[in-house]
């Protein structure tokens, strides 16, 4: 993670994972909270800039597709 452009995209998955997080247990539902936690996580094991925004994208869509 030498890259500045992914430590960008890191912090802002992150924080967006972070609204999802607080939402998801506030709320007590489960989907935007499982969102939440992914998008904590899943910047750890991708160091490619075009998958890290690709699969952020698909996590921060999942909760407005599937209804809880």
């Amino acid at each position: 993670m030498n890259d500045p452009s992914t430590l960008i995209w890191t912090m802002l998955f992150g924080a967006i994972g972070l609204g999802f997080f607080v939402y998801g247990s506030r709320q007590r539902v489960i989907v935007p909270f499982a969102v939440g936690v992914a998008l904590f996580i899943f910047p750890y094991f991708v160091s490619n800039v075009y998958l890290l925004i690709a699969i952020g994208v698909v996590l921060m869509v999942i909760p407005y597709y599937v209804r809880y």
